[in-house]
């Protein structure tokens, strides 16, 4: 079983946006020393709350930091890139950190129109793409994209419905995701996906069985109250993306509090933070077992996020010591210990 982070370099009220790249460079640093198998950084472009709009050049800065940890983006936006580019750029990178980069591919649009705008987004073929990317990547190619790389860099498809169609016909794995995990209690549609993906896989040369990780927002706390208390920051900025259209930083939890909701952004928040697993370890334990057996996944990638970045370090190293992770440096769990703040 692997275990993951994603951090999305989310910006916090208060600080300058680039305290927020620094504060992923340092997550991966402890990820490699609590013993994480694989970092992921995301894509997101004109948003307020987040930071990183590079994954390649992020994911550069983390490789000059670490020595064993896989690198990956979760994901990179295909649509908004030419496949030739983004070929190019992580072929650089695994040149400097061989064997250790992964690339992430989805399809998600700008988040505003102004956004889609300037990134002269317009309507692609996802599959096409994909497939013309993987040549580059392999060599196979009209072009050669330089440098080369040394082996292929494993590709994987953030998806959804539609993405896991693609990535079965491709022979290629997938991270999923939000409504198809069914956290919630539900099961939702999620099972049938995974199952049709599945049963449709093309067995590929790189994979030659189908591969599912699973990504949601997990946070370990002290108590279930804690947990909860960490999940607002969040929970919040999520509900503003949904009533207002922004996505902002994450703000405190006592800031939070004291915003008035109404009772469409209450019932948001409810629904962020019920699609999140957290609590005291034994629960978090329990629930990620189950939903594990249940998505017959082979990898957690945990997405969580909290404006308290010690509690966020405090929240990594239980993770990992549930995963049975051991800890390259005594001092790394230590450290980390949840703030009381």
């Amino acid at each position: 079983m692997r275990l993951s982070l994603l951090d999305r370099s989310r910006t916090r009220a208060g600080e300058p946006d680039a305290d927020a790249l620094t504060g992923t460079v340092e997550r991966a640093v402890r990820a490699e020393q609590l013993g994480y198998d694989r970092f992921f950084v995301a894509e997101h472009h004109g948003v307020s709350g987040v930071a990183g709009a590079s994954p390649a050049v992020l994911l550069a800065a983390i490789a000059g930091r670490t020595t064993s940890l896989r690198l990956g983006s979760a994901g990179v936006m295909l649509p908004h890139h030419q496949p030739l580019v983004v070929a190019e750029q992580f072929a650089m990178l695994s040149a400097f950190a061989p064997g250790r980069v992964d690339l992430g591919l989805g399809r998600s649009p700008g988040f505003t129109a102004p956004v889609r705008r300037a990134l002269r987004e317009h309507e692609t073929d996802f599959a096409a793409d994909l497939a013309e990317l993987r040549a580059y990547l392999a060599g196979t190619a009209e072009i050669t994209a330089r440098p080369r790389p040394a082996a292929p860099v494993p590709m994987t498809v953030l998806a959804t419905g539609r993405g896991l169609s693609v990535a079965a016909a491709l022979g290629l794995p997938v991270i999923v995701g939000g409504p198809l995990l069914g956290v919630g209690g539900d099961p939702g549609p999620g099972a049938a996906a995974l199952a049709r993906y599945r049963d449709e896989y093309r067995p590929s040369v790189e994979h030659p069985e189908p591969t599912v990780a699973v990504s949601l927002d997990v946070l370990v706390a002290d108590t279930a109250a804690r947990a909860q208390e960490l999940l607002l920051p969040e929970a919040w900025a999520m509900a503003q993306a949904r009533t207002a259209g922004t996505f902002p930083p994450l703000e405190p939890v006592a800031a939070v509090r004291a915003h008035p909701m109404t009772p469409t952004q209450q019932r948001y928040v409810a629904e962020t933070a019920g699609a999140a697993i957290a609590g005291p370890a034994a629960e978090v334990g329990e629930r990620l077992g189950d939903l594990l057996d249940r998505t017959g996944a082979g990898e957690l990638v945990a997405s969580s996020s909290t404006f308290d970045r010690r509690a966020l370090a405090g929240s990594d190293a239980a993770l990992a010591e549930l995963f049975g992770r051991q800890s390259l440096t005594g001092s790394a769990v230590a450290s980390s210990a949840p703030s009381r703040a």
